[in-house]
């Protein structure tokens, strides 16, 4: 999901700071409504675990540039699920910061756009999750059509966000449209792959009952809302 250096330039970079501003605003209220449920160790807990699986997720996991841009398997439901919307934001967002000042500094231009491409799926997640999932659902309790709707919102609003970033820099050339085709087609595979991911880790949370009263992962994780 990186947004290849030169499609977005000049003074049109201006806009990724903007929403990169508007979605860290909306990250930092997610983590204070966090703080007042769980506490402030849940949060730092939680934030530190997701920026060590989010470094996982870009650095060990396969991920292959296609078209625009590249091809990554984000488990940011897995995330959301284990352990909430404002830890896995913190996470990802700071996971995408090592990553750049560590690995890959030339990332670090686009890193406005990166991190919207990620956190506003996440939160668009949050939503879908509390409309699609009954109240009285545990997230271990899911089945595979409710993961899917997930991973499904969480993908598409990538591949959204990408072919934004790629349309805004370069415009609607045939050649940029075909890039834009090639990588969401590649990203289908990454829907397929998330909810089985989801349902795994899930499966897994099912022997961990005794942590249910620990405020480090998602209450809603063993107990119903």
């Amino acid at each position: 999901m990186h947004i290849e250096p030169g499609i977005v330039e000049g003074s049109k970079i201006v806009l990724s700071y903007l929403t990169a501003g508007g979605v860290g605003a909306y990250a930092a209220t997610a983590a204070w409504k966090h703080v007042k449920e769980r506490g402030a160790a849940s949060l730092v807990f939680g934030a530190f675990a997701t920026t060590a699986l989010t470094l996982v997720f870009f650095q060990v996991f396969p991920h292959f540039p296609v078209g625009v841009s590249e091809v990554h398997l984000i488990l940011g439901s897995t995330l959301f699920l284990l352990f909430g919307a404002a830890p896995a934001a913190f996470g990802l967002a700071a996971g995408l910061l090592l990553q750049g000042v560590l690995v890959a500094p030339f990332d670090l231009p686009q890193y406005g756009m990166n991190v919207t491409t990620l956190l506003v799926p996440l939160f668009a997640l949050q939503y879908v999750a509390q409309r699609a999932i009954a109240p009285n659902t545990a997230y271990v309790d899911l089945k595979y059509r409710q993961v899917l709707a997930l991973s499904t919102t969480y993908q598409a609003g990538i591949v959204s966000w990408v072919t934004f970033w790629a349309l805004y820099g370069e415009g609607f050339s045939m050649a940029t449209l075909a890039s834009i085709a090639t990588f969401g087609v590649a990203y289908l595979a990454v829907i397929a792959l998330e909810p089985l991911a989801d349902l795994a880790v899930l499966a897994g949370a099912k022997a961990l009952r005794h942590a249910r009263t620990g405020a480090w992962l998602e209450p809603r994780l063993f107990n119903p809302a």
